[in-house]
């Protein structure tokens, strides 16, 4: 059997002073099904949980790309969700609340 390419968003909760901010987490995973990938995703969301000092909210996703190999530009996640809101609310909604640690362009 042929491994495909399968990404896994995870969730966590940092445990900062003052503060505790969300990290949605993806990672990739050469396996031969979803619960293999799944699978070990899990087992290294726990493992970079401790590290960190985060908590692993046992919420995770899997995508499967349908790829063999990986190039520049292949989609490794897709999720699509239903919204009455139109585009900007949307964004601000559930990307662009203005408490995200990110760089923006």
């Amino acid at each position: 059997m042929m491994h495909e390419w399968f990404a896994v968003r995870c969730v966590f909760q940092w445990n900062e002073a003052g503060r505790r901010p969300y990290e949605e987490r993806l990672t990739v995973w050469r396996a031969a099904g979803m619960e293999g990938a799944l699978a070990a995703a899990e087992a290294e969301a726990r493992e970079y949980a401790e590290a960190m000092g985060a908590t692993y909210l046992g919420l995770t996703q899997g995508y499967e790309t349908g790829l063999v190999e990986l190039a520049s530009g292949s989609e490794v996640f897709s999720l699509l969700r239903d919204s009455p809101l139109p585009p900007e609310e949307y964004l601000d909604r559930h990307f662009d609340t203005g408490s995200e640690h990110q760089n923006t362009t």
